[in-house]
Formats: structure tokens, sequence, C-alpha cells
């Protein structure tokens, strides 16, 4: 891939072969957007009937009159049931019944009766018309929301089929190597054919049991439909198998040719090797993969932050933001780590570090190179970059984390989250400052006034941010935080698109609806590729992860004999780090809180203490080979050409430091984070 067509201000597609699909899998994602709002815009429907109709819940537009009696006569309606009581002979127990019981029970019903037509006296005064509609609007959405609690994971599924099988026609998953001759390219189809086939296989054992198991009506047309997109897989697989694209030249496979399949496919048979082999569960993958479903709605906020990432690089902002920092003519070393500090929070606002550097990593890598720095540096950046803000608010890692484990809160996770993220930061500006050297700045004169004149033309994208913001607000009363963020920031950063289209930006002959259109698509079509990569690598890592929770690794590492905690948090920083190097970072959480979580918290370990250093090591993790996927995604941004360049000259340190230097800053932060904390409440 050329990073050059990924940071065009132009609108442009990575993958315009698709962008028909990117459009259908936008309107899904928007559609999926809209019924996740439903639930606010139904409260707020509510709080509006009751401002413009009192007792707006009691009323009825289409009442009848109550059919009680309003003018009876207690007194005689008494007399009348104690005179017909006829003694039953056959009733041992039988006797008269009780004059004054009848009379309260009499008045009671009066009262209700005269509650009944004051209510529909009400009605009648105000039943007009415009309360009927409204009325039948809200109550019908109240039924369609109801009616459709099960839809939410229908929808996820055919947004990771069409997703999915975009990365796979494209051949874009993720993997350590791209295929390089046609004998790979055909190990690598073959061998997602063969993951994928397997999991048919999986799915159409856990369907023999479900068959047999009453009241499972619902999970079985699940894995039906799951069981049918697998087939979608293994067909396209098929296809590209047989055709394998021009540019594949002949060749033979290697030793390294291992490294083109999918790291997908790799999870998938360790996890169905284990399954088959030694645990004799041949439908734990298919149970295993199937917990997306019941986290659909978790994923589907995946797939609208990748849509955030990708709608955010169709427009000028990276670029905006780069320009207030120009003017000081900062050097390489100093600007990195401006560009660490500066970019954690848009991280955040992404939901996960990947996707940061999927929208923005060309921009960033391009700006450092431009500055004077090396290859390496820049490579080293640009991964970092979409990496220290997943501690931040309002990251949908931590929001995870809160909603699996009841122990701790966004808010405490989020508070020290800040504070970890400021130590690693300025780690990473002192490394980098003391190997490179020539850190000082040198502005030129004037740079303050010139870096104030370049935040003009950022003000009508902060305007417009807050204008959406607080529409949504006022419209559905649904505030901006770390739930709402994956609902809000689509629309936020659609409006900043059409914003962007004007003018100055936009190709000669286009309107501003043009430019908006083309732009939205092109995300939508970028969006489909990445969402398909990465929700096939989240679903494998939780089947991976089934590995672990069944078998007896846990507790080996932490048996009953083990009462040191300080033991226990050595053995968790290894576990948790090697977890994050091999598995993405949402299916790691979901395998930690059903594993590690609890065993470690009854070591006297703080659980607020346990997920913040969960949460580095996961950093660490994903910076840190074997798999590195923050660098593999930067291979994808950069191209693989312009990280093979970086590793030919230079000293051991200069040709690697894409990989030490995120090492240097990340391993000696999880170590102060780990065991620091503990001297202040295990001694």
């Amino acid at each position: 891939m050329n990073w050059r067509a990924l940071t065009a201000p132009e609108a442009r597609g990575l993958y315009p072969v698709h962008r028909v699909h990117g459009i259908i899998l936008l309107l899904l994602l928007l559609f999926t957007l809209l019924l996740g709002m439903g639930n606010s815009l139904h409260s707020r429907l509510l709080w509006v009937g009751e401002q413009l109709w009192p007792n707006y819940y009691l009323l009825n537009p289409d009442a009848i009159e109550p059919s009680c009696q309003l003018d009876m006569d207690v007194g005689a309606e008494v007399r009348k049931r104690v005179d017909a009581y006829q003694p039953d002979p056959d009733d041992l127990f039988s006797s008269p019944p009780n004059p004054e019981a009848i009379r309260q029970s009499l008045e009671r019903n009066l009262v209700l009766c005269q509650q009944a037509y004051v209510l529909y006296e009400q009605n009648l005064k105000l039943a007009t018309p415009a309360l009927g509609a409204f009325k039948t609007f809200e109550q019908g959405l109240a039924d369609f929301l109801l009616g459709n609690i099960e839809l939410t994971k229908y929808l996820f599924i055919a947004m990771f089929a069409m997703a999915a099988a975009i990365a796979a026609l494209d051949a874009d998953h993720i993997a350590l190597r791209l295929p390089r001759n046609r004998a790979e390219w055909r190990l690598s189809q073959g061998g997602q054919f063969v993951v994928n086939g397997l999991m048919v296989v999986s799915l159409y054992a856990y369907l023999g049991k479900l068959t047999n198991s009453p009241g499972t009506e619902r999970t079985e047309d699940l894995q039906i439909a799951w069981a049918g997109v697998f087939v979608l897989f293994m067909a396209i697989n098929a296809v590209r198998f047989v055709n394998v694209p021009e540019r594949m030249k002949s060749g033979q496979l290697s030793l390294s040719s291992g490294l083109v399949l999918p790291l997908y496919c790799g999870m998938g048979l360790t996890a169905m090797g284990y399954f088959f082999l030694v645990d004799g569960y041949a439908s734990g993958l298919a149970i295993y993969f199937g917990m997306m479903s019941n986290l659909s709605s978790m994923f589907i906020n995946i797939g609208l932050y990748v849509l955030v990432g990708m709608v955010l690089k169709q427009t000028r902002l990276p670029e905006l933001l780069l320009n207030v920092i120009k003017p000081y003519r900062l050097p390489a070393p100093m600007l990195a780590s401006v560009i660490i500090f500066a970019t954690a929070f848009p991280t955040a606002f992404t939901g996960a570090s990947g996707i940061f550097i999927l929208a923005v990593g060309g921009v960033v890598y391009d700006e450092l190179r431009r500055s004077g720095a090396g290859r390496q540096l820049s490579l080293a950046t640009t991964a970092m970059s979409g990496s220290l803000g997943v501690v931040l608010n309002p990251c949908l890692l931590i929001v995870v984390v809160a909603a699996l484990n009841k122990e701790v809160t966004t808010t405490e996770m989020y508070g020290w989250g800040f504070w970890v993220f400021l130590m690693s930061a300025t780690l990473f500006s002192v490394i980098v400052c003391k190997t490179q050297g020539n850190w000082r700045p040198r502005p030129a004169p004037g740079a303050f006034r010139a870096s104030l004149a370049e935040l003009r033309p950022l003000l009508p994208y902060v305007a417009v941010g807050a204008v959406v913001i607080f529409a949504i607000w006022g419209v559905l009363g649904l505030g901006f935080n770390e739930y709402s963020a994956p609902m809000i920031l689509p629309l936020v950063m659609l409006a900043l698109v059409f914003l962007d289209a004007g003018k100055d930006s936009r190709k000669e002959g286009d309107s501003r609806l043009q430019a908006f259109w083309n732009r939205s698509a092109a995300a939508a079509s970028d969006s489909a590729v990445h969402i398909g990569a990465l929700l096939c690598l989240i679903g494998f890592s939780i089947c991976l992860g089934g590995i672990l929770e069944r078998s007896d690794v846990v507790h080996t590492l932490f048996p009953e004999s083990l009462t040191s905690p300080w033991v226990a948090m050595l053995v968790i920083v290894i576990m948790l780090t090697v977890i994050g190097m091999v598995m993405d970072p949402f299916g790691a959480v979901i395998l930690v809180s059903a594993t590690i979580a609890q065993p470690a918290i009854g070591l006297g370990i703080d659980p607020l203490h346990f997920w913040i250093v969960c949460l580095v090591a996961f950093e660490l993790g994903y910076l840190s080979p074997p798999v590195a996927l923050n660098h593999l995604l930067t291979r994808q941004v950069v191209g693989e050409k312009e990280v093979l360049a970086g590793e030919c000259t230079g000293s051991f340190w200069h040709r690697y430091e894409r990989l030490l230097l995120p090492l240097a800053v990340m391993g000696p932060t999880l170590l102060l984070v780990a065991f620091v904390p503990m001297l202040f409440y295990t001694l």
C-alpha cells in the first residue's frame, strides 16, 4: 500500500472496487446507530409528551367510557348481597357474609370508578388529533424497540459478513507478511479456506447439540446465520485460490512462507487443534466465536469507531492540527514527543489504537520524515501514536473492562490512566531526546503569532462539532460521555466532512453535496476492509482464549499454595504481556475477565490496580514481537518497502529502533505501574 494514497486531502477510497459495498455498510452502520439511539429517543418522547400534556402516561386517545356505576347506593347493595345469601348444606364451613367487609369493598370500587371517570373526562378534554398522532408514534417506537431486542445481533452478523467478505476479497486480513508469489498466495487462501471450513464443522456440531435441547430456537437461528457467513468465506477463498492476481509472480514456498497466513488462521488452527484433539470439544470454536453475538453492541461500537477513523482520514483535520506546531520548526526528536502527547487524545476518541494508526498514521509518518526524522524513529512514533491513549477517556476498551467487571468503574480507570499516560509519554520524550540528540527547538521569530493564526481554520470545525453534540443533547437528551461516544462521534465526523467539502478542498465541478457523498462513500469503503480484518482477529482471539479458560493453566499459575501478591503480580505481568502479544485487546479483555482477574484479586491485588496493569501490559504486548499488531498496521499504512528500507543501515539500535524504542518505553512503565502501587497496600 502507498501511504500517500491514504493521506491525500481529496476524497479517495483505498478500495474503490468495493465502493458499493462500502455504501451499504455505511447505511447499515447508520441504521445500527439510530437503533442504538432508539431508547434515548423514546425517553425524550415521553418527556416531551409530559410537558405538552399533563399526565401523558395515563392519557389514551382511544379511551372508552367506563362501565362501572357512579350512583350506586352502597347501603342498599350491602343489604341486597346479605339477603341473597343461601347456606350450602354440603359446605361444613359455610357462614353468612360479613356486611362490613362487603361495604369496604364496594366503597373502594366506587372510588376506583370515580377515578376512572375523571381520567375518561380528562381524555375527552385532551384527546386531540395531535395527541393521537404523537401517542401512536411514541408507542409504535416502544413496541419496535421491545420487539426487536435480538435485531442487534443479526445486524452485527450482517455487518461482520459484509466487512469480512470484502477483506477476504481484497486479501487484506492482517498477517505478519504479504504474499510475494503465486505459491504463497495460494497458501494464504488455502489456509483461510481450511479455518473457515473448521468453523463450519464446529457450528454443525454445536447445532446438533442445540437440536436436542428445548428452548434453543433463537440460538439455533444465530448458529445457522454464522454457518452461512463462513460458507460464504469459503466460497470467496476458493475463488481467490483459483484466480491469482496477475501481479503475483511464479515462485516457491520458503521457510518464511507461513508468515503470509492471516493471524486469525493461526489462532483458529491452534484453538481447533486443542478443542478437537485434546479436549474432545468439537463445538468449542463455535461457542466461543458465538460470544461475539452476546456482545454484539460492543463490537458494533468498534465498527462505528473504525468509521470515525476513516471519516477523519477524509478531512483536513490532521493536517490542520499539525500546521499549528509547524511554525516552531521543531527538530525530529521534539516533534516526535509532541506527536506522542498530542495524538493520545484522538486515539482515545477512536476507541482503540489500531484504528487511529489506520486513519492518521500516514500523516504522522509523513510529517516526521519531513522534519528530518529517520525511518525507524518515524515508524516507532507512528506505532506508538496509536497506543498510549487507550487509558484515556472515552476509550472503548476501558468501557468494556468496566462492563465486564463490577469491581471497577470507568471514572476510576480514566483517572489513574491519565497519570499512567503522562508517565509513559514523558519517558518516551526522555529516551528519544537522549538517543537522537539535536532536540532543542529553535523557533523562528513570530512563531507564536504564526501558530495562533493556524488555529483560525480549526475554529469552524470546533463550532460544528459542538453544535452537533449540543443538538443531540437537546433533541435526545443524550450527553456526550464514554458510553454515548460511539453513537455521537460518527454523526460529528460526518458533519465535519460536510464542512470540509468546501471550494478549497473539492474537485472542480463538484458541489459540496457531491464531495460529501464521495468522501463518505470512500470512508465507508475503507472502513469495510478494516472492520472485517479487526473483527475476524477479535473473534478468533476469543476462541484462542478458550484454551486458557478450559485448560488448567490458570490453576497451575495461581495454585492454592501461592499466597504472595508480589509473586502473583510478577506472574500476571508476564502472562498479560504474552496475551497482549498474540491477541487483540478486546478479545484479551474478555479472556482475562473470565480467567485471570478473579484469582489475582483473590490473592490480594487491588481490582483497579490489576486492570490498569492489564491495560499497560496490553499496550506493551501489541507493540512487541512476534505479532506486534500496531507495527503491522503501521506497515499496512506506510508500505512494506518503507519498513524494510529502514533496516538497511546504522547501528543495531537505529536499524531496529521501531521495535526497541516502544519496548524501552513501555517495559519500564509496566514494571513501575505493576510494583510501585503495591508498596502502599500490601506492606
